[in-house]
C-alpha cells in the first residue's frame, strides 16, 4: 500500500514507545485520525527484561498495536475513498453543468425544446424554472419571444387585504435574475438564445433534492392511470403514494409528491362535476349504458326539475333477479353522505344463500310517493316480473305503496326490526329475571296453529300488563306479516330479516366516507359489488373442487342429492335427514298408492300430517310421485322437511323425486347453456327470445372473426360476404304472419321439450332503457314474463342456423337460398 503523504505522527505508537514512554509524557500518542486512542493503554516496563510477565506484556501490547494500525489503514482508506467520490460526483456534475449550460445564438426547435433543455440545467444546477412571460406578434399573433425564469424570481406582492395573520406562510422569492430568454427566428423557424443570465443570489439545492423542485414534479400519463385505479378501490392517499413509490424505486424516483397526487385528485373531481352532481351522475349512467347496452337506470324529477330518486341496476343484476328474485328484501337504513340521502337496496339469496343485489336507488326522501315510484321503476327493470314476498322494516309508508304497486306480494316484516322496536317501546321487560324477550320471539317463530298463536299472545299481554300498550295492539293487527303460522303459506326462501341489507350496510360503511361526491359513491359501491360477485365465484369454484362431505355414506337420497344441491343447501337438507331420525310414525295408512302418517318429534308433542302418492316403477322399486307436509318447509323455503323424509323412509322410498330440488337452490343454477334439443324458452317473452338467439350467434360470429383477420385471403371473403348479407338481409322484424316454404318448415323449429317442467332455464335478461321521464307511466304489459310452466315451440330465425348445420353458414349453399327467399323490404 502506498501511505505517501501520510505523516508518521498520525500512525499509532510501537510497543516498544508505549513501554518506554507513557501515554502522559508522549503527547503524540494518539493519532488524530485514528477513531480509537491510545490514551488509555497503561504504562509498562521495558520489554528488555526475561520476567515472563514483562514478556507477557510485551506480547499483548504488541498484537494490540498491530490490530489499532490495521484499523487506522482501514479509517485512513475509507475517508480517501469518500473524497474521491465527492471528487467523481463534483467532477460528473460539473461535465452535466457544461453539458446543458445554455449561451447565446444557441438554437432549439421548438420553445418546448427550449423549457426541457433549461429545465435539465436547473435540475442539475439546483433550482426550479418557471415562464415568465411571452410576446406575441402583432402581425399575426404568433408567439415571437418568451422568458424563462428562476423561481425565486421577483418578490412577493403585498396583501391588500390588509388580514392580519398569526403565521403567515414563508417567502420564497428572493427577486433572483437567473433567466434564460429564447427569440423565433422566422427566416429558420427556430429558437434562439438571445439573453441568458447564470449567476443567483440564493442558495442552490442540492441534486438529491432535485426531486422535490417544483418544475420537475409531475404525473405522467401512466400514473395517472394507477392514480385513479388505487383512488376508485378505495386506497388512501398515503398508501396509493406510498404504492406507487416502492414500484418506482422510492420516492426521489417517483417524480411527485404525495401534495401533487393530491392536487391531481381534486383537480379530477373538478373536471367529473363541471356540469354539477346532475350533470355528472347522468354521465356516469350514460357510460355505464355505453359499455353494457343492458344498464338500466332511471331518474325522478321534481317540478323544478331536479333529480330526486334515482335508482340503477346493471345486467348481473337483473339475471340474478330472474334466477332468484322470488324472496326480496328491502332496506334504507343506510345513509350515503352528509346529506343523508337514504340508499335503498333490493337484495335476496342466490343458490348459495349468500346475498346478491337485485338494484340500488338513492331517495330524496321516504315518502310514499318517492316507493311508490321505486316500486314501479324497479317492476319495470324487471320486465314486470314480481317477488313472490318482500320484506321490509316496521315503515307505514313502505307498506302503503307495497300495497297500491304491488297488492298480490306478500309483504312480510323484518324480525330484527321487530325486536329492536318492541326493545325501544318495552325497554323495561327486557332485564335478566325478564322471559319477555322469549315470549315475545316463541309468538313470532314458535306456533304452527293459529289458536295456539293466539292464546300464546293473549297469556304474553295478561302476564307483563299490556292491555293498553298501543303499539303491542299495532304490532297484533299486522300479525300475518311476522308471525310464523301466517308466514309458512308463502315463500320466503328461509328469509324472515332484512339483514341481508343490514351486513352489506356494515360493509358500505367500512368502504364509503361521509365526503364523497355522487359518483364517487357509484364507484365504490361498484366495488362492493364486484367484491360481492367474487365471493359468488369463488364459492362456486369451492362447490366444484371440493365434494360434499357425506356423514352417511350409504344413503341413497344422500348420494342423490349431492350432485344437485348447492353445498349450503346440501348441509341444510344433511341436517333435515339427521333430524327425522328423531322422527317417529305414530299413524300410517295406504290405500291404493296414497298414504298418510301421522309424525311426531321425539321429546315434543307437536303433530304433522304428511301425505303423498307412491307407485312401483319396472324394476320393483318404489318412487314418490308427490309429498306435502303440515309445516309446509318446502312450501314456503324449498327443500323437504325432516317429517316429509320420514313418510318416504316409512314408505320404503330411496330417492326424492327431482322436482322437488328446486332450481333455484341447485348446484348448476346460473349455468344456461341451450342443450341441444333440450332448450326451453318462453314464446310470451320477446325479450328473452331475443337475449336467448344473441346467446347463440354471438360466440359463432366472435370466433369467425378471429379466424378471418388471421389470412388475407379470409379477411375478404368474410368481409364480402358480411358487406352482402348486410345488404340483403332485412333490418326490420320478420312478419309473423307470413310463414317460409314448407320445406323449411320442419327444419326451421327448434323443437323444445315442453311436456316436462323445469325451472331451469335462460338466463332473465331483459331489454333496458337508459332513461325514463318521471311524469311519464311505466307500462305493464309485461307481466310475470319468466314462467317456466308456460313453455312452447319457440320459431327458428336464420341465425341460429348454424346450431344444427354441419358446416360453417357462410359455406352452406342453402343459408344464401334463405336469404334469398327472406326479401323482405325494410321498414323506416
Amino acid at each position: 500500500m502506498d501511505f505517501e503523504g501520510t505523516s508518521m505522527a498520525h500512525l499509532p505508537p510501537s510497543p516498544v514507545d508505549l513501554v518506554d514512554h507513557p501515554p502522559s509524557e508522549s503527547p503524540e500518542s494518539s493519532s488524530p485520525l485514528s477513531p480509537i486512542g491510545l490514551a488509555d493503554h497503561p504504562p509498562s516496563e521495558s520489554p528488555k527484561s526475561s520476567s515472563p510477565t514483562r514478556y507477557c506484556i510485551h506480547l499483548y501490547l504488541t498484537v494490540e498495536y498491530c490490530l489499532l494500525l490495521l484499523m487506522n489503514i482501514l479509517y485512513i482508506l475509507d475517508v480517501r475513498m469518500e473524497d474521491n467520490g465527492r471528487e467523481e460526483n463534483v467532477k460528473e456534475s460539473e461535465e452535466l453543468i457544461k453539458k446543458y449550460l445554455p449561451c447565446l445564438k444557441m438554437e432549439f426547435e421548438s420553445v418546448k425544446a427550449a423549457f426541457e433543455f433549461y429545465n435539465e440545467y436547473a435540475r442539475i444546477t439546483g433550482f426550479s424554472v418557471k415562464i415568465c412571460y411571452s410576446n406575441l406578434s402583432k402581425r399575426d399573433g404568433v408567439m415571437i419571444s418568451r422568458k424563462f425564469a428562476c423561481n425565486k424570481e421577483g418578490q412577493k406582492a403585498k396583501d391588500k387585504r390588509n388580514l392580519v395573520v398569526e403565521r403567515p406562510h414563508k417567502d420564497t422569492r428572493t427577486n433572483c435574475l437567473a433567466s434564460l430568454f429564447v427569440s423565433l427566428d422566422r427566416g429558420t423557424s427556430k429558437w434562439v438564445v438571445k439573453r441568458f443570465e447564470e449567476n443567483h443570489n440564493h442558495l442552490l439545492h442540492l441534486l438529491e433534492h432535485s426531486h422535490l423542485l417544483k418544475s420537475h414534479r409531475m404525473v405522467s400519463e401512466a400514473q395517472a392511470i394507477n392514480i385513479d385505479i388505487a383512488a376508485d378501490i378505495g386506497l388512501s392517499l398515503k398508501a396509493s403514494h406510498d404504492l406507487l413509490s416502492a414500484q418506482a424505486g422510492g420516492k426521489e424516483c417517483l417524480g411527485f409528491t404525495r401534495e401533487d397526487q393530491k392536487n391531481y385528485l381534486r383537480s379530477r373531481r373538478q373536471r367529473s362535476l363541471k356540469y354539477g352532481e346532475s350533470g355528472a351522475l347522468l354521465g356516469y349512467f350514460r357510460n355505464q349504458s355505453a359499455q353494457n347496452p343492458y344498464f338500466y337506470y332511471a331518474v325522478q324529477l321534481d317540478v323544478d326539475e331536479k333529480i330526486t330518486n334515482i335508482f340503477w341496476a346493471d345486467h348481473e343484476m337483473i339475471t340474478d333477479y330472474g334466477l332468484f328474485g322470488d324472496a326480496v328484501s328491502f332496506d334504507t337504513t343506510f345513509r350515503t353522505n352528509k346529506e343523508c340521502r337514504p340508499f335503498a337496496l333490493f337484495t335476496g339469496f342466490n343458490h348459495f344463500r349468500m346475498t346478491t343485489i337485485f338494484g340500488a336507488a338513492l331517495l330524496y326522501d321516504e315518502t310514499a310517493d318517492s316507493f311508490e315510484w321505486l316500486f314501479k321503476t324497479f317492476l319495470h327493470a324487471m320486465s314486470g316480473k314480481k317477488p313472490t314476498t318482500i320484506f321490509t322494516d316496521q315503515d307505514a309508508a313502505m307498506a302503503k305503496a307495497i300495497s297500491n304497486v304491488m297488492p298480490d306480494v306478500s309483504h312480510g316484516l323484518c324480525t330484527f326490526h321487530l325486536n329492536q322496536n318492541a326493545l325501544k317501546h318495552l325497554g323495561y321487560l327486557f332485564h335478566a329475571d325478564s322471559n319477555f324477550g322469549k315470549e315475545f320471539n316463541a309468538c313470532i317463530f314458535g306456533y304452527e296453529e293459529i289458536n295456539e298463536l293466539e292464546k300464546a299472545w293473549h297469556t304474553l299481554i295478561k302476564k307483563y300488563n299490556l292491555q293498553d300498550n298501543s303499539w303491542m295492539a299495532k304490532t297484533w293487527e299486522i300479525r300475518e306479516k311476522w308471525a310464523h303460522v301466517y308466514m309458512k303459506w308463502s315463500y320466503t326462501a328461509g328469509m324472515r330479516s332484512t339483514q341481508l341489507s343490514e351486513s352489506l350496510n356494515a360493509k358500505l360503511k367500512r368502504c364509503l366516507k361521509s365526503d364523497l361526491d355522487i359518483v364517487q359513491f357509484l364507484t365504490q359501491f361498484d366495488i362492493i359489488v364486484v367484491e360481492k360477485r367474487y365471493e359468488e365465484s369463488k364459492a362456486i369454484y369451492n362447490s366444484r373442487e371440493k365434494l360434499q362431505r357425506l356423514l352417511l355414506k350409504k344413503s341413497p337420497m344422500l348420494i342423490q342429492v349431492a350432485q344437485l344441491y348447492s353445498p349450503p343447501l346440501f348441509d341444510l337438507f344433511h341436517d333435515e335427514l339427521d333430524t327425522s331420525l328423531r322422527c317417529k310414525v305414530k299413524q300410517c295408512h295406504e290405500l291404493e298408492g296414497q298414504f298418510s302418517c301421522v309424525i311426531t318429534m321425539r321429546g315434543q308433542n307437536v303433530e304433522y300430517v304428511v301425505k303423498g302418492s307412491v307407485e312401483i316403477d319396472e324394476t320393483d322399486e318404489t318412487i314418490c310421485r308427490d309429498v306435502c307436509c303440515t309445516c309446509r318447509k318446502f312450501e314456503s323455503f324449498g327443500i323437504l322437511c325432516s317429517h316429509a323424509i320420514k313418510g318416504l323412509d316409512r314408505m320404503s322410498v330411496m330417492e326424492i323425486p327431482e322436482r322437488y330440488v328446486l332450481g333455484r337452490w341447485r348446484l348448476n343454477a346460473k349455468e344456461c347453456e341451450l342443450e341441444k334439443g333440450k332448450s326451453r324458452v318462453d314464446e310470451n317473452d320477446p325479450k328473452l327470445l331475443k337475449a336467448a338467439r344473441f346467446r347463440i350467434i354471438c360466440p359463432k360470429m366472435v370466433k369467425l372473426a378471429t379466424q378471418s383477420c388471421e389470412l388475407e385471403e379470409t379477411y375478404e371473403f368474410v368481409e364480402e360476404t358480411l358487406e352482402y348479407i348486410v345488404q340483403k338481409w332485412p333490418i326490420c322484424f320478420l312478419e309473423r304472419e307470413r310463414e317460409p316454404p314448407l320445406k323449411w318448415r320442419k327444419n326451421w323449429r327448434l323443437i323444445l321439450n315442453s311436456h316436462e317442467s323445469k325451472d331451469v332455464g335462460i338466463p332473465y335478461v331483459p331489454q333496458m332503457i337508459s332513461y325514463e321521464d318521471s311524469c311519464q307511466s311505466i307500462p305493464s304489459s309485461s307481466q310475470a314474463s319468466y314462467n317456466p310452466q308456460t313453455l312452447k315451440e319457440m320459431p327458428f330465425d336464420a341465425t341460429s342456423y348454424s346450431s344444427w348445420a354441419g358446416d360453417s353458414i357462410l359455406h352452406d349453399a342453402s343459408f344464401m337460398e334463405i336469404l334469398a327467399y327472406s326479401g323482405y323490404p325494410a321498414k323506416n
